[in-house]
């Protein structure tokens, strides 16, 4: 069986990384209408150059937000007219649905709609749903007799909110951001006090008592495939080009093939290296525990890139680009992330460095130096030196 990896866009950097990593099909939203308000995002004229990008990769646009009467008629607007340009709308209020019926368009039901049985799975079929994104409350049992009457996309990989499902008020509360309109502020990631009206603090283990885990399902992506899920879902729209080009590659890596215990760990060890707040196995092989729950402010991913400089040139012949040190140092050596909208991102390692027609071990802030990759890259690629994250 043919399993579809769905890798999240939220810029044209991103959408290269996802398709140059194996990803069969991409989810992104446009701007003004979708959860990841906060991401770049696209507009609907950028659909067709998206379409050159993606070549067979599928498109889906997101359009799952909380919709309001005076925002109907925009809505219409952006339906009518990625009609024919994307293969599905991803969305759960029912007056969207209607759009997507109207219009002839496939329409996916988003996790916002919290389907959790079968009967509410089989009501949106009836509606004329192509696939429903599951609640992500469930089982890997329950979702075996939801995947049996309709089309199943799970989330296997990234952020999950402490509200699950993302049906979440924190921000609109606090700071009159609602998540619900993709404004969500992530105030449940700080760490917090408990108190009682008289003053009295509670000690806490970790303050951190709504900060969730990221979903990890690599060890177990077997037993989804056993349960019948159709499509792998990558949450991290606002995330860097290198999370999705990891998380991505590992990813493909399982859906192609039955991964050994040594695979995994590798896997694993890989998915570590871009940004995390540690590993949860969210609620598919049981309810979450206390173990569950993140002790990081700023992730617990292994490597940091740190921005040290530009292509301004590249000499095919001689396999050496002009680079510009706008900040830090860059030695022979430095393992490099290479990034652009046109070539997304690629890891490569400093070869050689020459400074005025002279080899150098090492470039600093100003100097504009001659740098072999070992790979092609062009003007407009920003470099960026990989860090490993000292021990605390």
């Amino acid at each position: 069986m043919k399993y579809e990896l769905l890798a999240p866009v939220g810029n044209f950097r991103n959408l290269k990384a996802a398709v140059d990593s194996g990803a069969d099909a991409v989810y992104f939203g446009v701007r003004g209408f979708n959860m990841r308000d906060s991401a770049k995002n696209f507009g609907v004229g950028d659909l067709d150059k998206m379409r050159k990008i993606c070549g067979s990769v599928k498109m889906y646009l997101t359009l799952n937000v909380v919709v309001y009467d005076g925002e109907l008629r925009r809505i219409e607007e952006i339906v009518r007219k990625v009609k024919g340009k994307v293969d599905a709308i991803i969305c759960w209020d029912l007056a969207v649905i209607d759009l997507c019926r109207k219009y002839k368009i496939p329409f996916h039901v988003s996790t916002q709609a919290s389907v959790s049985n079968v009967a509410a799975a089989k009501f949106y079929k009836k509606l004329g749903a192509e696939r429903i994104v599951l609640a992500r409350e469930l089982s890997l049992k329950q979702i075996k007799k939801i995947s049996k009457v309709v089309d199943v996309e799970c989330f296997s990989h990234g952020a999950m909110c402490v509200a699950i499902s993302g049906r979440c008020f924190m921000s609109q509360h606090l700071c009159g951001k609602s998540a619900n309109r993709g404004k969500c502020l992530q105030m449940c990631r700080r760490a917090w006090k408990i108190s009682d009206e008289r003053g009295n603090e509670l000690k806490l283990e970790n303050s951190r008592v709504m900060s969730a885990k990221d979903l990890c399902a690599l060890p177990f992506v077997e037993k989804m495939k056993a349960v019948g899920v159709k499509s792998f879902k990558i949450e991290g729209r606002n995330r860097g080009a290198e999370y999705v080009s990891v998380v991505t590659g590992e990813y493909r890596k399982a859906l192609d093939s039955k991964l050994s215990r040594k695979d995994i760990l590798m896997g694993l060890e890989n998915l570590k290296k871009v940004y995390h707040r540690g590993f949860s196995s969210g609620f598919y092989l049981g309810t979450p525990t206390s173990d569950d729950f993140s002790f990081s402010e700023h992730g617990e991913q292994e490597e940091r890139k740190e921005f040290v400089g530009k292509v301004s040139k590249f000499w095919r012949k001689a396999g050496a680009a002009s680079v510009l040190i706008n900040t830090g140092k860059l030695k022979v050596g430095d393992e490099v992330y290479l990034m652009s909208d046109e070539i997304g991102v690629r890891r490569s390692i400093v070869k050689s460095i020459e400074l005025e027609g002279k080899t150098v071990e090492m470039a600093k802030k100003g100097d504009d130096v001659g740098v072999k990759f070992g790979c092609v890259v062009a003007s407009g690629v920003e470099v960026y030196v990989i860090r490993r994250k000292l021990a605390d």
